[in-house]
């Protein structure tokens, strides 16, 4: 693993589903943010990222996919989740060790967020991985896996999405989405359907500088 202090950032397109009913109270509440019991008690989120442009000291991470998931008992603040994390198998090796730092967030910027919460790294696979985006629409594909899908929620503008600004640590806004009607993860032993429930989706741009 590469060292804490390796410079690095990636632009690219991100977005989540959770198991959490529209809108999800982690991050619309009376409440602190992160502190609200998840609808559904605990929390069972999804996410696909794809790398337009980035770059982790001389490795380049142009056109790469990433997904993860994460799951903690209650309130996402509470922490004692677990995770597991899928690189995109076209990376070289010293790509999936930068994927891998940067998305487990022990190389600071905004995953370094979610870090903290995390107690059990349930795995790290290298598979396929197809990150699709299309209008208001985003997907990601790992065969046999994830097959994840979100659309953003209707709006007064049909032409424009719903946006939240200050809301979530992975963007400064995100647009307000929701599971399609299929929308599952099925891996160790687990498998979810968040079809219907919350989602977000926003450009980001991330660095550890």
């Amino acid at each position: 693993m590469a060292s804490t202090q390796t410079r690095w950032q990636i632009a690219g397109d991100y977005f989540e589903n959770c198991n959490c009913d529209v809108v999800c109270p982690c991050l619309f509440s009376p409440n602190a943010p992160l502190t609200s019991q998840p609808t559904a008690g605990a929390c069972e989120i999804a996410f696909g990222f794809h790398i337009h442009q980035g770059s982790y000291g001389g490795a380049t991470l142009d056109g790469l996919n990433v997904a993860l998931i994460a799951r903690t008992p209650g309130p996402m603040a509470e922490g004692n989740g677990s995770m597991a994390l899928y690189l995109d198998e076209r990376a070289d090796e010293q790509q999936r060790q930068a994927l891998q730092a940067i998305f487990t967030g022990s190389v600071g910027g905004p995953p370094a967020a979610l870090a903290p919460l995390i107690s059990t790294v349930l795995g790290v696979k290298t598979v396929p991985i197809t990150f699709h985006q299309e209008g208001k629409r985003r997907s990601v594909e790992i065969p046999s896996i994830m097959q994840l899908a979100v659309h953003a929620v209707p709006s007064m503008n049909p032409d424009e999405e719903i946006w939240a600004k200050n809301a979530h640590f992975i963007a400064p806004s995100v647009a307000m989405a929701v599971g399609d009607e299929k929308s599952t993860w099925a891996d160790y032993g687990m498998r979810w359907d968040n079809a219907g429930k919350n989602a977000h989706y926003a450009p980001i741009n991330w660095s550890n500088t």
